[in-house]
């Protein structure tokens, strides 16, 4: 596959099959994204890779956690604001997810189910979680993560894997601590869910936009 096929094709999954990952992929794709590029080389990226019983037990504690009513409290903070072009962009993905699956605006019971789904890491097999040391810069260090985290998305692309992006697995750090153990001088970043792409599921399939050239590059001379 071609790095623009892979960029163009890439896509957020949000139902994976249960098929494993073997190890020897993951490893393969993980040893490949270490040389993502960062600032000064630092490398800030700290990765935790879960599978098994351990992710099964996860998913159902933060699908619980959400519908508990428990107020989410993510390490890095979502943006309350938006401008109203990134707003509408926003909107726009999740009306064509939610009609791709035929779910109505009005449909409460369909959109809680879909959230549980998506708490649940629409059943990846492999979560990966991106982590930084406290310790380091936090700008500088989210820009690295980010850089991190597209090539190792496009290196799954490249194997025919899927992965999404997902804010929704790190909504509860003290839970994630809990379960695994990471210490308090780590700083949760984001989760990367990680598996086969189910084909057949139309969320998979629907029309992206991007927006055009001329909403983002301008030239000067």
């Amino acid at each position: 596959m071609e790095l623009k096929d892979a960029i163009r094709t890439r896509r957020s999954i949000r139902s994976f099959l249960s098929g494993e990952v073997k190890k020897e992929i993951m490893d393969a794709i993980l040893s490949d994204a270490r040389w993502s590029p960062s600032w000064g080389n630092t490398q800030p990226w700290e990765v935790l890779v879960i599978t098994g019983d351990k992710l099964d037990i996860f998913k159902e504690k933060n699908r619980n956690a959400a519908f508990s009513g428990k107020s989410p409290n993510p390490e890095i903070a979502m943006p309350e604001e938006w401008p109203e072009i990134n707003k509408n962009r926003y909107r726009d993905i999740g009306k064509r997810t939610l009609e791709s699956l035929s779910i109505a605006r009005a449909d409460k019971e369909a959109r809680n189910n879909f959230t549980g789904e998506m708490m649940k890491l629409f059943n990846a097999p492999v979560l990966i979680l991106i982590m930084t040391d406290k310790g380091v810069a936090l700008e500088y260090s989210m820009l690295d993560v980010g850089l991190y985290v597209q090539t190792l998305c496009l290196l799954a692309q490249e194997r025919g894997l899927g992965t999404c992006i997902m804010a929704a697995a790190v909504q509860y750090p003290d839970l994630i601590r809990e379960l695994f153990e990471i210490s308090d001088s780590k700083r949760i970043v984001v989760g990367v869910a990680l598996g086969w792409p189910d084909k057949d599921n139309p969320v998979n399939s629907f029309d992206r936009t991007r927006g055009s050239m001329e909403e983002f590059v301008r030239y000067t001379e």
